[in-house]
């Protein structure tokens, strides 16, 4: 069961975790998992944090580079969340990627951490030319509850509710969630963890609805996000190239986090 007070907390995965969508490689990357640290320390002020994640990894590269440095690094907490870059591809297993999810879950928790992750919306309310997908996704989760069940891992259900598909949580390419949705993404695994002060206010739909094109306008929308980002990676697809090549983690060594004074709307928390 979720505890109140960590030492050392651990992020495995790919490009959301790394927190693509959330700031840029120019000014630094935030994302759920250092939003989620910030939380984190407000309890826990000797905390310290790692994150191993690195965009366009398929879950049997996270398993395979990421396991064994996080392994070393003794959490007490780490989150795991991988998948999304099988989903897309055209041979997708959602058994071979839940049974390298299972393996990281087991090897975590047989060490005595506290693992936490979470499960996948459906992709075809953000983006209709995913379609095809949903059932993999479906597919996904259900593995994903049943491995984490098994093993104790603590799951934020981030699919159950209609607010993660809203347009404003995406970033353009819609494949990774915009600021605002990597604040929710942090506040789902926060109230998953009963972390203090969290709720499920994440939940809720946003005060006013989102705006929607229809007609010509949702099909020039389309076809503008087909060229922008779908043909792009199309290329990288043909070409066997990835985002993340060349790539190493961010933040691959456990750094303290302390909180800033309190002096504006929100508390940001830096390394030490």
């Amino acid at each position: 069961m979720p505890h109140g007070e960590y030492l050392r907390y651990v992020a495995l995965g790919d490009s959301q975790t790394e927190g693509l969508g959330d700031g840029d490689d120019e000014t630094g990357l935030r994302g759920w998992a250092d939003r989620l640290a910030e939380q984190l320390a407000e309890a826990s002020p000797g905390l310290q944090y790692a994150n191993l994640a690195v965009r366009g990894r398929l879950a049997a590269r996270i398993r395979a580079e990421q396991l064994g440095p996080a392994l070393a690094l003794r959490p007490d907490l780490a989150t795991v969340v991988a998948g999304v870059n099988d989903l897309l591809r055209p041979r997708f297993d959602a058994d071979e990627v839940a049974g390298h999810l299972e393996a990281m879950f087991a090897a975590l928790t047989a060490q005595g951490a506290l693992v936490a992750t979470l499960t996948f919306p459906d992709v075809s309310r953000i983006t209709p030319l995913a379609r095809p997908i949903r059932s993999r996704a479906v597919a996904l989760n259900d593995r994903i509850r049943g491995a984490a069940l098994r093993h104790g891992v603590v799951v934020a259900e981030t699919s159950h509710y209609a607010v993660v598909t809203d347009p404003r949580l995406w970033s353009e390419d819609r494949l990774h969630a915009s600021p605002m949705g990597h604040e929710r993404i942090a506040a789902a695994v926060a109230h998953a963890l009963q972390l203090p002060g969290s709720g499920d206010s994440w939940t809720h739909p946003l005060p006013s609805p989102a705006l929607t094109a229809s007609g010509w306008r949702a099909v020039t929308a389309e076809l503008r996000w087909a060229g922008a980002f779908l043909r792009p990676w199309i290329g990288r697809r043909l070409r066997g190239t990835s985002t993340g090549d060349g790539r190493t983690a961010k933040r691959p060594h456990l750094v303290a986090v302390r909180p800033l004074p309190r002096g504006g709307e929100e508390v940001r928390l830096v390394d030490s």
